[in-house]
């Protein structure tokens, strides 16, 4: 479990995750840790927690974990964060993988023109096109990508909102480079996964239905002989909707088309321009110059059943959909007990692949407002082989102006190899060396004086010395 199950005994959360700062100390060698940062990111089971018991949580970690490990591990080095940066750490992550981020001379490499977010005059440059990410899980759905010029807000109010979901910031060797600062719109429905519209869909069946059949008299889902029609599940299949100790019984139809109608009102969406699901604003996307990666439902909805994940068709995934969708459930159960769709799938995918099929088009097509044209987006579970976390980006945006301190370092190192291991230590002893020189000059010009007072004594009273006292010099006896 995550550390917000902690919740109502704190000081267990340290002891909790000390094993896997164990493995971390055990495989970071030893001279190294105390220059190698820390960092613990609590994302959504902790969000949800009230302020006082994440701050008591955090507390726990900041006070023990130093006294255990060496790492570098500051105040600010553990905290939740919030879902835009969640959304954004993921969006650096994808991006860093397909190198996107990189320079590059290739004219057949795909460019975008950016105007720099701060810039005064709007500086225009041409950079690597980055990638947009749609990720669907069970309860939410996120979208993030780059804005890469200065939008425009139908109204203040909308201004406002937008402001919540642009993030800006610079991925550039230091604070001073502009040429890689991004303008990322990142937005999160809750509410709005795969197995979240499911239960949504299913609430407002059953609450239509009992409010019908009491309306008409009807018996409609009551019972398995005469249960209520469902266009969402696949032909002939049978579920069972449980509320209130309450039971409505629903038999498929597998009508593809028809269960698109039916979940459309579910997108909450206005008739305000530039808005998205929940009428939540959304800067227009460049579809003709844009890519995007979907993640999660988006290939699983594609792939595990459909086997037609990677490359994403509008019009074939519908007929392939509506196909699943108009096959009796006898057939898609034999078709699964031979073993013809993916390894991960079970009955549970089977049974709900027509209404999450029809949910992840609508999604995209309606919610998001992509054209059934578009032909840039790729549905995976892995990039290069890897599976890309947020963390990836967190760690990557927490460090960017590392590289360059490390860059600096070896190239100093390289040109003066004689101070390797002494940079340090030679500094302190500069140091010293002055402060030593300095108080032997002081010790040698008093010297000095003292012989010069001397021997004046030897010679006779001196005026100076007189003169030091604030008196006027004494005439001299002279010769008579």
């Amino acid at each position: 479990p995550g550390i917000s199950e902690f919740a109502s005994s704190p000081e267990k959360v340290s002891d909790y995750i000390s094993p896997l700062l164990s493995f971390a100390a055990e495989h970071v060698p030893r001279a190294k840790h105390k220059e190698t940062p820390l960092y613990i990111l609590c994302t959504a089971g902790m969000r949800i927690l009230p302020e006082s018991q994440q701050k008591a949580i955090l507390e726990d970690l900041l006070t023990d974990i130093p006294v255990q490990f060496d790492f570098l591990f500051s105040d600010s080095h553990a905290e939740v964060i919030s879902g835009k940066q969640e959304g954004v750490y993921a969006w650096i992550g994808i991006n860093f993988v397909l190198g996107r981020f990189e320079h590059t001379d290739d004219e057949e490499e795909a460019m975008v023109e950016v105007h720099i977010p701060g810039s005064e005059h709007q500086e225009s440059i041409f950079r690597k096109r980055t990638v947009g990410i749609l990720d669907m899980g069970g309860v939410s759905t996120q979208i993030a990508y780059e804005v890469p010029k200065t939008v425009s807000f139908a109204s203040s109010q909308q201004e406002e909102v937008a402001k919540n979901l642009l993030a800006e910031f610079n991925l550039g060797c230091d604070a001073h480079q502009t040429e890689h600062v991004y303008r990322v719109y990142v937005a999160t429905f809750l509410g709005f996964g795969g197995n979240a519209a499911r239960q949504r869909y299913e609430d407002s069946l059953f609450a239509s239905t009992v409010l019908k059949n009491r309306l008409l008299g009807r018996q409609t889902g009551l019972s398995s002989d005469s249960p209520l029609l469902d266009p969402c599940l696949p032909l002939d299949a049978q579920d069972e909707i449980q509320q209130n100790g309450q039971s409505l019984h629903l038999r498929g139809t597998g009508d593809f088309h028809l269960c698109r109608e039916l979940i459309q009102p579910f997108m909450n969406k206005t008739n305000e321009t530039q808005t998205s699901l929940n009428g939540v604003y959304q800067p227009a996307v460049h579809f003709q110059n844009s890519e995007f990666y979907g993640f999660s439902e988006f290939y699983y909805c594609t792939e595990d059943v459909l086997r037609m994940g990677g490359d994403y068709n509008a019009a074939k995934f519908a007929k392939a959909a509506k196909d699943y969708c108009a096959t009796k459930w006898s057939v898609l159960r034999e078709r699964f007990d031979r073993g013809l769709y993916a390894s991960h799938a079970d009955l549970h995918r089977l049974k709900y692949q027509c209404f999450k099929s029809a949910w992840m088009y609508e999604v995209f097509h309606s919610g998001f407002s992509f054209p059934v044209s578009y032909s840039n987006l790729k549905t995976a579970l892995q990039v290069y082989d890897k599976e890309v976390q947020w963390t990836l980006g967190a760690i990557l945006y927490r460090t960017r102006f590392l590289p360059l301190r490390d860059i600096q370092q070896e190239n100093f190192r390289g040109s003066h190899s004689h101070w390797r291991s002494f940079s340090f230590v030679y500094n302190h002893y500069l140091f010293f060396a002055c402060f030593l020189v300095v108080l032997l000059s002081i010790l040698l010009y008093l010297l000095r004086l003292r012989r010069i007072h001397r021997r004046m004594l030897r010679n006779g009273s001196s005026p100076s010395l007189w003169m030091e006292e604030g008196l006027p010099p004494q005439k001299m006896a002279g010769p008579l």
